[in-house]
């Protein structure tokens, strides 16, 4: 069996330690646990996916705006609103990753369940219901990119496994917009979304290495990944959970980023 979190390094029930973690996460809207996960689990899983990078669904060419809405007819092409961003990526879908990776092990995990909530502030977190959400292993090839957006979950919950020659940083501005009326910004920050998209606003980069557990808040804050760059491909696993139980993907959402409805 592959060992999967470094018990010796991270003690995930220690209470002054989590609540550091909170603090880390409520300060920034960004965690990065150097060398959460062992070398082992990273190493099993190039080893099972790096040679089915042909059996991921790519999408080559996608745009859209930085809402991850439909665009607004009413107002300009060149309006924030409408602006387009491109994003290219391929990605193995839950029901692609064999039930053998440590990767399931993961997410399945009782003990690492109760940790992110602890550390998200959550009293639960639940599986997607469906068969391709829940875990996700993402390549970015030469020139890949993940354009400028806000997520619409409230969390993310990722790790990198293999980072390219060059490129592919994760660069982020934090609370441009204020989707959940905590603060004194509103909904769509239409001026400041320009601005991000014009190059006229300092971006921060967010710096992760292979093992390393991040946590991000990306409802307001925008981010993206820029364009990588050689031969080696960005490899990055991301675990997606719901605050509510039976919640699954819709299916226009399937096929849009899996290429599939079932």
């Amino acid at each position: 069996m592959v060992a999967t979190i470094n018990t010796q390094r991270y003690e995930t029930g220690d209470e002054a330690f989590i609540e550091n973690c909170r603090h880390t996460l409520a300060e920034h809207g960004a965690l990065v646990l150097p060398g959460f996960f062992t070398e082992q689990l990273v190493e099993a899983v190039l080893t099972d996916s790096l040679p089915r990078i042909d059996e991921a669904f790519f999408t080559v060419g996608t745009t859209h705006n930085v809402y991850l809405t439909a665009l607004d007819p009413d107002l300009a092409d060149d309006h924030p609103f409408n602006r387009q961003v491109t994003s290219t990526k391929g990605c193995l879908a839950h029901d692609q990753v064999p039930p053998p990776s440590p990767l399931h092990e993961v997410y399945q995990s009782d003990e690492f369940k109760r940790f992110l909530c602890k550390v998200l502030g959550l009293k639960s977190i639940h599986p997607y219901a469906d068969n391709v959400s829940g875990i996700n292993v993402h390549f970015h090839l030469d020139g890949q990119e993940l354009g400028w957006h806000f997520d619409n979950s409230s969390f993310a919950v990722t790790t990198l496994m293999q980072a390219p020659e060059s490129g592919g940083r994760f660069e982020y501005v934090a609370n441009v917009r204020d989707a959940d009326g905590d603060r004194h910004c509103d909904l769509m920050s239409f001026d400041d979304v320009e601005a991000v998209l014009d190059g006229r606003t300092a971006v921060q980069e967010l710096t992760f290495e292979p093992g390393d557990l991040v946590l991000f808040r990306g409802r307001n804050s925008m981010h993206r990944v820029t364009p990588s760059r050689g031969s080696t491909p960005r490899v990055l696993v991301v675990f997606a959970y719901n605050t509510e139980p039976g919640i699954g993907l819709s299916e226009s959402a399937k096929l849009t980023f899996y290429g599939r409805s079932d």
